[in-house]
């Protein structure tokens, strides 16, 4: 398990970046398949823009919410938020999904007006596709090495070498492979989206239950995962999961969105 896939003198590969790439690729391609099944007036080059709105600000928002809880640091050392002036663990590793999440959000209000589309038949097509990019994302955490777990005598505990982060907190340590168990649960999630996303249901059901089932699921894992960012004495995977899924279940039950469409 090496984080770098290929270096070339000075400049390093990392499987996370690959990953990230390949997460990209299989996410337009699962929405352009939802969209065209849909007969939304969308095509690759919509769905392009989409990704270079979105991405980045999705990064940045990922970035920037991690870099909250550790404001100490960061206010020390600007340049780590963008992994440069010896962040020491503090590199591209460092991002909060949550965070992400937001920012990608804002994405997605700019592209829905730009392209006058409806929000929640954009999102409902949009819901498969990152889920499955997150499943593919956590493959990227596997080989670097981070969003590791607390030590664990269980059998499928992993050890991981001492140049990633989880070999540098816990060294020869058996850890929880928290990021398998989320790379299952995402693919779960995504099975069951695929099987419900042809059903009549009305418009924001697909997102509901994509921002449900993983909230609940995520706030099980996080019980596992060693460095989670903390809001008070609450962990804050599980303060934000709770309003998701209050939200959204409130949403889901409120609107009829079980029903046909």
């Amino acid at each position: 398990m090496n984080p770098i896939a290929l270096r070339m003198g000075s400049l390093s590969i990392r499987w996370y970046g690959i990953a990230y790439a390949v997460a990209l690729l299989a996410a337009i391609g699962v929405v352009k398949i939802e969209v065209a099944r849909k007969g939304m007036d969308l095509d690759l080059n919509d769905l392009i823009d989409f990704v270079l709105i979105s991405f980045p600000l999705g990064l940045i928002g990922a970035r920037i919410f991690y870099a909250l809880f550790y404001l100490d640091f960061f206010s020390r050392n600007p340049l780590a938020l963008v992994g440069l002036g010896g962040s020491q663990g503090f590199g591209l590793a460092g991002l909060a999904l949550h965070g992400g999440l937001i920012g990608g959000f804002f994405g997605l209000l700019i592209f829905v007006r730009w392209k006058e589309v409806n929000f929640w038949e954009y999102t409902d097509c949009l819901s498969p596709a990152l889920i499955l990019g997150q499943a593919i994302g956590r493959a990227g955490n596997l080989l670097n090495g981070d969003a590791y777990g607390y030590p664990t005598d269980l059998p499928w505990g992993l050890e991981f070498p001492p140049n990633t982060p989880a070999g540098m907190e816990f060294p020869g340590q058996k850890l929880h492979p928290t990021m398998i168990y989320e790379m299952i649960l995402d693919i779960l999630i995504f099975a069951l989206l695929w099987k419900l996303r042809k059903g009549k249901h009305k418009r924001g059901f697909i997102t509901s239950v994509y921002l449900i089932t993983y909230s609940v699921g995520r706030s099980v894992v996080s019980f596992y995962r060693a460095g989670s960012l903390w809001i008070g004495p609450i962990r804050a995977p599980h303060l934000i999961s709770i309003f998701i899924v209050a939200g959204f279940g409130y949403y889901l039950i409120d609107k009829e969105l079980y029903r046909l469409g």
